[in-house]
């Protein structure tokens, strides 16, 4: 006779499984605002006419302060409580959201960014970690992560898809103010449908270690946007120089500290590295080229926010689709073969924008975003479980953190460096009377010669920045393809080790 499951355990089912879909709603809030602000940039220029390198700040403040405290607030969530730091964080993540969508000034923008960020950065961890405990049956802990993937992998994609729908109907901070719902109706249900997790990490945060890394992070890309956008100067350089120092010093720290916020021993596995730099790079080549293309379809082709947001559709589908079936593939073929896939196709989509013309290319970067979506949708999905694959199970956690710090970080570093490079292509070619592409063509009286040299300026530096990121999957699938073959011949020889001497 079949046993038939007892009605304690389909309550409890689906309790978990109603946790789980309260758990996404801030899981898809926090990629997705990473995205948002792709499509929404030349509405939100021609409110608050930033400089350039404030216009970089407000879209990448928030990936730096997730990324840079990501991992100390899951070391602060294992030892005070999972539960508790996500109902402090969506509170404080709805409060952010409210200030930017109302914030009168650039600078306020990017304050409010930064608090967004910070809040972001509980959320994550908290809500894998509850999400865990909510699901004990390890069959059924796989497929609800697996779902939590997805979703964060389509909040990315779907970013500034919502975003150009918005925009189409009103002002630029409605992106922000779409997140007030969902983090309501989170605050009410959280309670009711998920557990705390206790405590499970000894020691304490060094809080030193937290400070510096987001202050060392904060001063390198800070000197490296200024000089793009102004030029070299002592205040760039300074700034550079200090960020480089601190950062030094940071990791110094790390190698004494009992508890380290990050321990980087674990990047002497090769693999691990290698899946490690998998998940920053596509990010920074996927953020850079998505916010240089929402640029150039509305500024530089003028099409509407909403038509742009539909252009955007294909390459989201894909990334989403690939990111779900990846882990059926990796079984079949390895992951070696998905990760040079991963690169290859990225490269390949990044340089499919190159044909396009100050006059059209709409079919170019549909193309683009669809091949490179291939790359991207892998990416997300095989990163943080070649990177924990790779490491003792003792050291999962703090692998599975480094991880997911490395798709933040990657993410936001694709606008600072590759956005700065497509700047700074666009202050040396472009006519010179403003900084951006977008304040050139609000100024008054502007020809139609020096409009189309601006939009030139601008196409350069979005095929400049194409091409340097193209060439940097191309290297990295080469040295993935090489390392892991490495990596798969030694471990061979283990087996073939440790069978000889069961032989024995």
């Amino acid at each position: 006779m079949t046993q038939q499951a007892s009605p304690t355990t389909n309550t409890g089912n689906l309790r978990a499984w109603l946790g789980l879909l309260v758990v996404l709603g801030p899981v898809l809030l926090v990629s997705m605002d990473g995205s948002i602000l792709f499509l929404a940039m030349p509405r939100v220029s021609q409110a608050l006419s930033p400089s350039a390198d404030q216009a970089l700040w407000i879209l990448d403040i928030y990936g730096f302060a997730v990324g840079s405290l990501l991992i100390a607030f899951g070391n602060i969530g294992d030892r005070y409580g999972r539960l508790r730091l996500l109902m402090i964080g969506a509170t404080l993540f709805g409060l952010g959201s409210a200030a930017a969508a109302f914030a009168p000034t650039p600078e306020l923008l990017i304050v409010a960014r930064a608090v967004m960020g910070i809040a972001g950065a509980t959320l994550l961890p908290s809500a894998l970690a509850v999400l865990s405990e909510l699901f004990t049956d390890p069959k059924r802990r796989a497929q609800a992560i697996g779902i939590f993937a997805a979703a964060f992998a389509a909040g990315f994609a779907i970013g500034p898809v919502i975003g150009g729908v918005l925009l189409e109907r009103f002002w630029w901070g409605s992106v922000f103010l779409i997140n007030l719902p969902v983090i309501v109706v989170f605050l009410f249900l959280a309670p009711v449908l998920l557990r705390e997790v206790p405590a499970a990490r000894p020691g304490r945060i060094d809080a030193a270690s937290v400070v510096t890394s987001a202050v060392g992070l904060l001063l390198t890309i800070y000197g490296i946007k200024h000089a793009a956008a102004e030029g070299p100067s002592v205040t760039a350089a300074g700034a550079l120089i200090a960020g480089i120092a601190v950062l030094a010093w940071f990791g110094l720290r790390q190698r004494r500290l009992q508890h380290p916020l990050i321990d980087f021993s674990l990047f002497r596995d090769r693999t691990f590295t290698i899946a490690v730099i998998t998940g920053l790079l596509p990010l920074a080549a996927w953020s850079a080229a998505a916010y240089l293309a929402g640029i150039y379809l509305q500024s530089v082709l003028d099409i509407p926010a909403l038509q742009a947001a539909l252009l955007a559709l294909p390459g989201a589908i894909v990334l989403t689709t690939t990111c779900i079936v990846t882990p059926r593939i990796v079984d079949r073929v390895g992951k070696r073969a998905v990760l040079l896939v991963c690169h290859v196709s990225i490269a390949a989509g990044l340089l499919l924008l190159l044909p396009t013309t100050v006059t059209g290319g709409i079919g170019w970067y549909i193309a683009s975003s669809a091949v490179a979506g291939i790359g991207y949708g892998i990416s997300f999905a095989v990163v943080a479980d070649t990177a924990v694959g790779a490491v003792p199970p003792e050291r999962a956690g703090s692998a599975g953190a480094i991880a997911e710090t490395s798709n933040e970080i990657g993410n936001a570093l694709g606008i600072a460096l590759l956005g700065s490079l497509a700047a700074l292509l666009f202050r040396l070619q472009g006519p010179g009377l403003a900084p951006t592409l977008d304040a050139t063509l609000q100024l008054p009286d502007l020809t139609v010669a020096v409009a189309t040299d601006a939009k030139s300026a601008f196409l350069s530096g979005l095929h400049v920045a194409a091409t340097a990121a193209g060439f940097l999957h191309l290297v990295l699938g080469l040295v993935a393809l090489r390392w892991l073959s490495r990596a798969a011949k030694v471990t061979a020889a283990e087996h073939e080790t440790a069978a000889t001497r069961c032989r024995r």
